[in-house]
């Protein structure tokens, strides 16, 4: 009895060494994910913004998306730089969307 207890025993903390291995794995895949996310959103964010500050203008349907891509690059935890790119474009004059 004992001997099929142990071996029960062992089995399942095999599984559970098994399934903690995979978490952290899923973990490590998450973040790096986010991460990428985060280093695409900065990027456009910085492009955007960069190219309607040269421009001195921005028209409403811009603005509207600089501000999709803001707030997916601010929930992810995007720094300070986006943020006050993204404060410079919004002082911008609008203009009026080409129809």
């Amino acid at each position: 009895y004992w001997v099929q207890l142990a071996a029960i025993a062992s089995g399942t903390f095999a599984v559970l060494r098994l399934l903690v291995k995979k978490r952290k794995e899923e973990k490590a895949e998450q973040g790096a994910l986010k991460e990428g996310v985060l280093a695409l959103l900065h990027d456009r964010l910085y492009q955007g913004c960069t190219h309607h500050i040269n421009n001195g203008y921005i028209t409403t349907e811009e603005l509207k998306n600089m501000e999709y891509l803001y707030n997916g690059y601010h929930e992810l935890g995007g720094n300070g730089t986006g943020t006050e790119l993204y404060e410079r474009v919004k002082d911008l004059p609008l203009k009026e969307d080409k129809k």
